[in-house]
């Protein structure tokens, strides 16, 4: 992975599975990583979306700085450090 992106595709997760894959690739991420994009869709994929955002936001992860929307609702991207 060239890019410093992580993308995660948790289409068809529930949102314990989904946060359990972001925290495994959160915690095995190198030091070039700079993002982590989650593709959770939009229709179906909002609970996986707040579900994130509860569990990383408000400094809850040290390593993730912030949490923003993707190019579309159906993305979350946790920003590890400013690119």
């Amino acid at each position: 992975m060239m890019s410093g992106i992580i993308e995660i595709n948790v289409h068809g997760k529930n949102v314990e599975e989904a946060i359990d894959e972001i925290r495994k690739q959160l915690n095995s991420a190198k030091t070039n990583v700079y993002r982590i994009r989650v593709i959770h869709g939009y229709h179906g994929g909002t609970r996986i979306r707040d579900g994130i955002w509860d569990e990383f936001s408000y400094g809850r992860e040290p390593k993730i700085k912030r949490i923003t929307m993707g190019d579309n609702q159906g993305i979350t991207e946790l920003i590890l450090r400013e690119f």
